[in-house]
């Protein structure tokens, strides 16, 4: 019937079934109506008509409620016209609904599944930190039991140093290295990941070997470099002994020895630095004293500039910091070291200032510069962007290791920024309850 659509396809033309109920309607009113003009009684027969077939349709109403209500439901009551279809495309959509729902189901066991072979504990946390779930491994490593520790939470259950980890919000670097709570001998690792929204999963590994494996690292790295350093001294002093004068020839081998000699033994000394660095769990409590350290540097950078750089030194805080002078002489160092061995000519411009609950230590140059694809890595031991600049500067691939962990060592940071052509800034971040006030004025 034109101008029609089918309620469940509103973009169809009426389907054949409405056509034939409204069909069997309008013959039913036809009927109705010849037999009432034929008795006399139009209106009575027409309201008796009417009236049966409402009663019809209730039938069918009671019908389909009472199939829909069924806990297992069959194929839909057999009817006619419209609610055949309807009780048909009902019947369809929960075949549908159900099928969708299975694999649904089956997808849901096969990530938990997944998620409870994890050798890494997972603990699935809701908005108030409260543990939601949790895999096998996170209740081995965090001794959880279910249903005991459901709904705990997390601050309950993880050791004293994760608390305040946890607490500092969702940019924070993992945490590593922390000792379990039943075994002092297991270190840990803890990741808070946020997903969907207001989700959180805290992952928790077990670095036991590995820490274990950077250890014998560590200490091997020790032994050989303070093993090297006799040989060293013994070669170099016997190339100091030799006199280029005597041997003209020899004049460039000899140079040559001496500069490798040199280097080797800057080398080794960079280990030991760094080798002492991750072995120091705290920095000492000392007094720093800024301005004179800033003063020192800034004759060591014209010294070995030898006036090739503008070095400039800017002070806009006076307070000093509390921590190693040793370690923090040494990483300031290797930061304006640095900065004159990469600024051929140019600029050089040492700042101590604060900026709100911070203090920094910056070094601005106007060098080389660094692509932004190795800024990532530049702190690694070793780590050169470009091998042949940096050997036929001295450098030893080390500073910026040790700089890094002279400043995690105060509770610190190191950033870099940079661009090739016009220069680098290295900045180390201290919070502001590091600085000291000057000697003979108050604390604040």
């Amino acid at each position: 019937m034109p101008g029609f659509r089918d309620p469940m396809r509103p973009d169809a033309p009426l389907s054949h079934a409405w056509q034939v109920s409204l069909g069997r309607f309008a013959l039913l009113l036809a009927a109705a109506g010849v037999v009432g003009f034929v008795l006399g009684h139009v209106l009575p027969v027409l309201a008796a008509a009417l009236f049966g077939y409402a009663c019809w349709q209730l039938l069918s109403l009671y019908r389909m409620q009472r199939w829909l209500r069924a806990r297992r439901r069959g194929p839909p009551p057999e009817g006619h016209g419209a609610w055949s279809d309807l009780a048909e495309f009902i019947w369809r959509k929960q075949r549908a609904e159900r099928s969708r729902k299975r694999r649904l189901v089956a997808l849901l066991r096969a990530f938990r599944e997944a998620a409870a072979a994890l050798p890494d504990g997972v603990v699935v946390l809701d908005r108030e930190r409260g543990v939601r779930w949790f895999n096998e491994s996170a209740g081995r490593l965090l001794r959880l039991a279910t249903p005991r520790d459901r709904g705990k939470r997390v601050d309950d259950f993880v050791p004293l140093a994760a608390r305040k980890w946890l607490v500092d919000g969702p940019n924070h670097e993992p945490l590593i290295d922390v000792p379990a709570p039943h075994d002092e001998a297991m270190r840990l690792s803890f990741r808070l990941i946020h997903y969907a929204g207001d989700q959180t999963m805290l992952v928790v590994r077990d670095i036991s070997n590995l820490m274990r494996l950077e250890q014998v690292r560590r200490d091997f790295v020790a032994n050989v470099s303070h093993e090297l350093r006799t040989p060293l001294t013994v070669l170099h002093g016997y190339l100091d002994m030799l006199e280029p004068d005597d041997a003209p020839e020899w004049a460039p081998m000899l140079a040559d020895l001496r500069a490798q000699s040199r280097r080797m033994a800057q080398i080794v000394e960079d280990l030991l630095t760094l080798s002492r660095l991750e072995a120091q769990q705290e920095a000492p409590d000392e007094r720093v004293a800024m301005r004179p350290l800033l003063a020192s540097l800034k004759r060591d950078a014209e010294a070995l500039g030898q006036g090739r750089q503008a070095v400039a030194l800017h002070v806009d805080c006076d307070l000093d910091l509390r921590g190693s002078n040793q370690y923090l002489h040494s990483a300031f160092s290797n930061l304006v070291s640095n900065a004159v061995r990469y600024t051929p000519e140019g600029r050089i411009d040492i700042h101590w200032e604060r900026r709100g609950d911070e203090l920094r230590f910056r070094v601005v140059d106007t060098g080389y510069g660094i692509p932004a694809e190795h800024l990532p890595r530049i702190t690694e031991r070793f780590y050169r962007v470009s091998t042949s600049r940096s050997r036929a500067h001295g450098g030893t691939g080390l500073g910026l290791s040790i700089v890094k962990h002279a400043l995690a060592l105060h509770h610190a940071r190191l950033e870099i920024e940079s661009e090739v052509g016009r220069g680098s800034t290295f900045a180390c971040v201290f919070p502001a309850t590091a600085g000291l006030p000057p000697v003979g004025e108050p604390a604040p």
